[in-house]
């Protein structure tokens, strides 16, 4: 097995016997970046300088019995809307061209001081509105399992960056399942925790009350690692609960036996492929062979969730990206007047989706609208997490559910379908409303194409949710080899 397929729990313990340095691990992904990499395009800008400096730094805490974490003198990437001080940070917009940050998230900082080392920032759909990672203005992200088709989004680079052995984990961010889809279509494990879990400080903002940091890895136990190093207490993000990390590697470990989980009939009753139906009942049998009560459970306002959403995640888009305007930073195109200079400046550096996203957003919040779509998307709001809040109060410790309907779809195949590529979010985006944890877990190939599950925990629950995706845990689904694919299907790329 290559160094770049090993897991993060695999590359701590090869750290610790000496089979390699952190620099040995870290040149061997940089130079699978510089082969996989111009296929991919996973990445958006690739800090190599850093990374080599960090490993030499990690393996001397190492020779001096200094070692921080099991993160130590890990690589690892970044969604590229993480604010990373001296490294660049372009949200995938043309916008934020040439912003590079005077300070870090917190997530980077913790994971920085456990020792991790960022091998770069990866790609992402603009301001993490997209599904496909096709609307960034760096160009489009492929899936390492069908370089033809869409990784997902938001989250596409860095779910495509692991899958390809481009790093040994990554972190996203997800706001109606942007960790989720793409971790499905990719084959990868991915978490978005209870908001308030991790601080989201220094993440560039789109949907406020939604966005979450999370986790994309290899594996349930790399998951889980990587998501107690960057959960904690942080003075900075004010709604952060006051929590005790989880031991979600203990968790790892514990039975399944006796635990409730439900089925929700709304989610099952979406237009879903056989072989996604086939797969949560193939789930449902091993939770119930494992001694695991599984039964069918209604959230009934879950058909009004989708338009919900995308009133309240537009109308807080509308409002965080007002501050992009050419005064401050990122982008700024000159004219005769300060008016005439924010109009040219947001007309050039937004993209098509955010444009639609901020005139939806304004429209909704809008004087003479506010009662009839803002005020009411958030009553709905509030019903949806009553029939979560019903469920888990009657005992029901976790749900079973599909992440989308079917597997990766083609690139292109739904640029001029905005409503089919609006759907993709339809069963993940009742969990960012509920504000709950999730996870996707890869379960089955379908024509070559992973196919995930997801499973929605209480609030605060993600020990529960490893428990469970333990217990479900398939071998890792390996894409088929990356360059000869690009030569079979005529995918120009850089050797």
């Amino acid at each position: 097995m290559s160094i770049t397929a090993k897991t993060v729990a695999e590359l701590s313990q090869g750290l610790a016997d000496k089979q390699f340095s952190s620099r040995e691990i870290t040149e061997a992904y940089l130079q699978r970046i510089k082969e996989i990499d111009p296929i991919i395009k996973a990445y958006i800008t690739v800090s190599e300088e850093g990374a080599i400096k960090a490993a030499a730094e990690s393996d001397e805490r190492r020779r001096s019995g200094q070692i921080r974490s099991k993160l130590d003198g890990i690589p690892m990437a970044l969604k590229d809307n993480f604010c990373t001080e001296g490294v660049l940070t372009t949200c995938a917009s043309r916008m934020l061209y040439n912003f590079v940050p005077p300070y870090s998230a917190s997530c980077w900082t913790k994971l920085a001081e456990a020792g991790a080392i960022l091998l770069a920032k990866a790609n992402m759909d603009e301001f993490a509105m997209g599904y496909s990672t096709e609307t960034s203005a760096y160009g489009l992200t492929r899936n390492p399992f069908d370089i033809e088709r869409v990784p997902g989004g938001s989250s596409g680079g860095a779910a495509a960056a692991v899958a390809a052995d481009l790093a040994a984990f990554a972190l996203g961010t997800d706001t109606g399942g942007g960790i989720r889809q793409p971790a499905h279509f990719c084959g990868v494990v991915g978490i978005k925790p209870t908001y308030g879990r991790v601080s989201r400080f220094g993440i560039v903002p789109v949907a406020s009350s939604m966005d979450q940091a999370g986790v994309l890895a290899k594996c349930v136990s790399d998951a889980a690692l990587a998501l107690e190093g960057i959960s904690g207490p942080d003075a900075r993000d004010a709604n952060l609960a006051p929590l005790k990390t989880g031991a979600y590697h203990v968790a790892c470990d514990k039975s399944v036996q006796g635990l409730k989980v439900g089925l929700p009939r709304e989610f099952l009753n979406y237009s879903l492929e056989p072989q996604t139906i086939k797969n949560i009942e193939r789930a449902a049998g091993i939770l119930r062979k494992a001694g695991a009560l599984v039964e069918e459970v209604s959230l009934p306002h879950t058909k009004y969730t989708l338009s919900a959403y995308y009133v309240l995640s537009s109308a807080e888009a509308s409002s965080n990206l007002a501050r992009y305007d050419g005064v401050n930073f990122g982008l700024r195109v000159e004219k005769e007047n300060v008016y005439d200079m924010i109009a040219a400046t947001r007309t050039a550096g937004f993209g098509e989706e955010a444009k639609i996203r901020i005139l939806l957003g304004t429209y909704a919040t809008s004087v003479g609208q506010i009662e009839a779509f803002y005020n009411r998307a958030l009553r709905v709001r509030t019903l949806v997490k009553r029939d979560y809040d019903t469920t888990f109060a009657a005992g029901y410790d976790c749900l079973l559910a599909p992440v989308t309907a079917g597997a990766a779809f083609k690139l292109g195949e739904y640029l001029d379908d905005p409503m089919a590529m609006y759907l993709t979010d339809i069963c993940t985006a009742p969990v960012n409303l509920a504000g709950l944890p999730a996870m996707t877990l890869p379960f089955a190939l379908r024509d070559g194409l992973p196919m995930g599950l997801q499973l929605i925990g209480r609030p605060f629950g993600e020990e529960t949710l490893f428990t469970v995706a333990r217990a479900l845990e398939q071998p890792r689904f390996i894409p088929s080899d990356i360059p000869e694919q690009a030569r079979r299907k005529g995918v120009a790329y850089h050797d």
